[in-house]
């Protein structure tokens, strides 16, 4: 009995001292009130957004500051650990922040926010501080100095921000693990310092403008297993240094201006490396790696050695077992790909594009290849499309010289495809329908082949998945299939250059993330599809060159169009008045350049497992007519707003709306029925750089405002009815006088510059067309164009002279047009020759002048 008294004490006391210890734990714990109230502090004078914090806005007095979100205290209460990030802070962390009296802590996080302007130069006051993380801001200027004082700092990450200047010395941070500097704008030397710090295993330095690296020594200890450097200016030699570095896994020197060679050899000594990139750093790699080195050679799994000036494969890569990224991508390699290159056990991803490859080496049945991206775009491949990869997720085969059918079972090996990329080679036939199995393909890319036939109904229903369909500059025919189902992901439709015929399928309305829609350059037969106004991201609508005709006026036309960068009417029978009013909706052209966010339309694919970003980037058809030359910039990424209606037959004034387009870069009118003045607010458009006006019936002056456009490099006013004199004003000076030719009451106001005055009534040749006018009849102002002959005029006097010598001789045709103006400006003084052009060709006619 005593002993069991015994033992229930004992238990009662054990159980009494645990309730205690419990008790002055969480006692313990109590959040200070001194350094709660200075929490509460940096929170009212942090500028930040209510409604998406998840931190800051929960901070409140009724709570111990040790249970707040993002805080961290130690057993006795004292905060050591503060994380911010994500709270879309604007301001308010300069020196004076309260944050800067917390003497124990540790950590401070503030990473993703939108802190801006000069980082404090306080926080070298923090003595405890060992992880500082203010990733992806939004700061400025140069780094303090300040940073070196933080003796206890392990882990420092300002990666993502906008310093400049150099790097502040860490030789007092001892304990340094971790050195995350890159996506700023540092620049001079890397001090050799940074790499004699003995706990120092990442450096992380690239997209900067750093332009020299120091040589170093004494780092036989050196722990380092990271380099990156990647993306700046560094010159000279390769820094051989860099092998004193026994234990580096990870060596990234990419995109720098390095000069010389390097023997892949010395590679060696770095038994440790396992990813290695000198992809466009401006260095020639020798790979001729001997087979005594191959015992120690480092075994890779990301080799990337693209524009290093290779000829052939490396041999060492047969021994490359774990090998899973390989890029030989813009070389000079020629010739045939191996077949040991499928048996790489471990291969994921292989670029060898923009090289001199023919064929793939056989035979390429049963090969189970772990390759998911494939990428041989930009070489000379020939023969039929090589089918071979049932695991593959990326296939880009464009840019060659491929010229067979598309294989009928090609879906049958797509099956987890997401981007099949086909374009520019010289493939026949239809679209096999076998590749609506393709059940994941979000980008298909057929364009700039010899398809014909019509497009699979099958195709556009894919559109549950399909982001991109490009058929462009192929011999399609047919309707386009009015097949687009609802709820669909198509972001892309590009059938520009076929020859499609029927109507705009009433389905595509269904395509309320469409972004592009290009169907320019076919024979399409409709009126301007008002039906797609509730697509909202629409951002750029080609048209052009089809048999549209109607008004372009939508009723209704609230929320159409926000987001319209880029539009193409040319080309096409619309008529009618240009309606301004339909303009007022066009946002993202309204918008100030700051603003606006110009559009690079990119699909973005992000293989995790592989490690990899693609990336796929539309592109529009642009053009620039200069004169009788017409450009065509096929790959003009769509990164301006620009707006054309050129030949159609719009007629009334220059809508007033349209000079609210302060983003507008260009804006081609030209060859219509226009009439009035050119708006004096065109001022406006201060980022205008291309403006053609040219072949309508505008009058009045050219307007003052016009010369204060300073972006302005392309202008075209040409065969008008302007009139007074060219403003001398800004880039109007700049212009040559075929931008203002044919306006026969404009003057450029040089007393001497009579040559320059005949060549604005549409005389190019000067007095000798004088001396012409003077022998022919007075009211003739302009050189007649013997080619380009007036079929009225031939109509009328055709009829009393022998046909057949003016059929066979010129020197005949040209008597016989020169005796018949003679006669007509004698007999009708009122009769006027003038330059017309029309469609790029110049010919003359006869008008009747009041």
């Amino acid at each position: 009995m005593r002993t069991t008294s015994v033992s229930l004490l004992s238990c009662f006391l054990c159980y009494y001292l645990i309730y205690l210890s419990i008790c002055f734990s969480v006692a313990s714990a109590k959040c200070f009130q001194d350094e709660q109230l200075l929490l509460l502090q940096l929170q009212n004078n942090l500028t930040f957004k209510l409604e998406h914090s998840t931190k800051l806005k929960l901070w409140n007095q009724s709570i111990d500051c040790c249970n707040w979100s993002g805080v961290t205290c130690d057993d006795e209460g004292h905060v050591i650990g503060l994380d911010l990030s994500g709270e879309l802070i604007t301001g308010g962390f300069d020196d004076s922040s309260a944050v800067f009296s917390l003497q124990h802590l540790q950590t401070l996080r503030a990473s993703n926010t939108s802190f801006f302007g000069q980082f404090p130069h306080s926080i070298g006051n923090m003595r405890h501080l060992s992880v500082l993380d203010f990733s992806y801001c939004q700061f400025n200027g140069t780094l303090p100095y300040s940073l070196s004082n933080l003796t206890e700092l392990s882990y420092l990450d300002l990666s993502f921000n906008n310093f400049t200047g150099q790097i502040p010395s860490f030789d007092m941070a001892k304990k340094l693990r971790r050195l995350d500097l890159s996506h700023n704008g540092l620049s001079g030397a890397i001090p050799s310092s940074l790499f004699t710090l003995p706990l120092l295993q990442r450096i992380q330095l690239s997209h900067n403008q750093f332009n020299q690296l120091d040589e170093f020594i004494n780092v036989s200890s050196s722990i380092l297993n990271t380099l990156d450097l990647s993306n700046n200016d560094l010159l000279g030699p390769f820094p051989t240094s860099i092998f004193l570095l026994s234990k580096l896994s990870v060596l990234l020197l990419s995109s720098n201006e390095f000069s010389g060679s390097i023997h892949l050899n010395k590679l060696f000594k770095l038994e440790h490396l396992t990813t290695l990139d000198l992809s466009y750093s401006k260095l020639s790699v020798n790979v001729n790696v001997t087979n005594v080195v191959l015992v120690s050679f480092p075994n890779f799994r990301i080799l990337r050695l693209a524009s290093c000036s290779l000829k052939t494969f490396p041999g060492f890569l047969r021994n490359q077992s774990k090998l899973a990224f390989l890029d030989l991508s813009d070389n000079q390699i020629q010739g045939i790909v191996p077949n040991w290159i499928w048996k790489l056990q471990n291969l994921q991803s292989l670029n060898i594009s923009h090289n001199l490859l023919t064929h793939l080496e056989g035979p390429l049945h049963n090969i189970t290849s772990k390759l998911s991206v494939l990428d041989l775009h930009l070489n000379k491949f020939q023969g039929p499309i090589p089918v071979f990869l049932e695991n593959a997720i990326y296939l880009d085969y464009s840019s060659n010289k491929f010229s067979s059918l598309i294989p009928r079972d090609i879906g049958n090996y797509l099956s987890f495809t997401v981007f099949l990329s086909l374009s520019n080679n010289t493939l026949h036939g239809n679209i096999p329908t076998f590749l609506c199995n393709a059940s994941y393909l979000e980008v298909l890319d057929l364009s700039i082949n010899n398809i014909s036939g019509t497009i699979p109904s099958c195709l556009m229903k894919m559109s549950k998945t399909l982001r991109v369909l490009n058929l462009r500059n192929n011999s399609i025919t047919g309707p386009i299939p009015d097949t687009f189902p609802a709820s669909n992901a198509l972001r892309t439709l590009d059938l520009h250059q076929n020859k499609l015929d029927g109507k705009i399928p009433k389905s595509l309305a269904n395509c309320i993330a469409l972004e592009v829609l290009d169907l320019g350059r076919n024979n399409i037969a409709d009126v301007f599809p008002c039906f797609l106004k509730n697509i909202s991201t629409l951002r750029v609508l080609v048209l052009q060159k089809n048999k549209l005709y109607g008004n372009i006026g939508c009723p209704n036309t609230n929320g159409i169009w926000q987001m319209l960068q880029v539009v193409d009417l040319s080309f096409n029978n619309f008529s009618g008045k240009i309606p301004g009013k339909s303009f007022t909706r066009w946002k993202a052209m309204i918008s100030d350049e700051n603003k606006v966010k110009s559009i690079s339309n990119q699909i973005w694919f992000q293989f995790q497992q592989l490690g990899e970003d693609i990336y796929y980037q539309d592109s529009v058809n642009v053009k620039v007519i200069n004169e009788d030359v017409q450009l065509e910039l096929v790959k003009f990424f769509i990164t301006s707003t620009s707006v054309d209606f050129s030949f159609n037959h719009f007629e009334g004034s220059i809508p007033e709306e349209l000079m609210n387009f302060k983003s507008l870069n260009a804006l081609n009118l030209s060859n219509n029925a226009l009439s009035g003045k050119i708006p004096s607010s065109i001022g406006k458009l201060r980022n205008l750089e291309s403006l053609d006006l040219s072949q309508n019936s505008l009058s009045g002056e050219i307007p003052m405002q016009l010369g204060s456009l300073s972006f302005l490099s392309s202008l075209n006013l040409s065969f008008n009815y302007l009139v007074g004199k060219i403003p001398p004003r800004g880039q109007l000076t700049t212009f040559p006088t075929s931008s203002f030719v044919g306006n026969v009451g404009l003057l450029n106001g040089n007393p001497n510059g009579k040559e320059v005055e005949d060549l604005l009534k549409g005389n190019p040749n000067g007095k000798e067309v004088e001396d012409q006018s003077q022998e022919e009849c007075n009211s003739f102002s302009c050189k007649i164009d013997w080619n380009f002959i007036s079929v009225e005029v031939g109509v009328f006097f055709g009829l009393g002279f022998v046909y057949a010598p003016l059929l066979l001789s010129e020197r005949w045709k040209i008597w016989y047009w020169k005796l018949t103006h003679k006669i007509l400006c004698c007999i009708f003084p009122q009769l006027q020759f003038e330059y017309v052009r029309n469609r790029g060709q110049t010919y003359t006619v006869l008008r009747w002048q009041h």
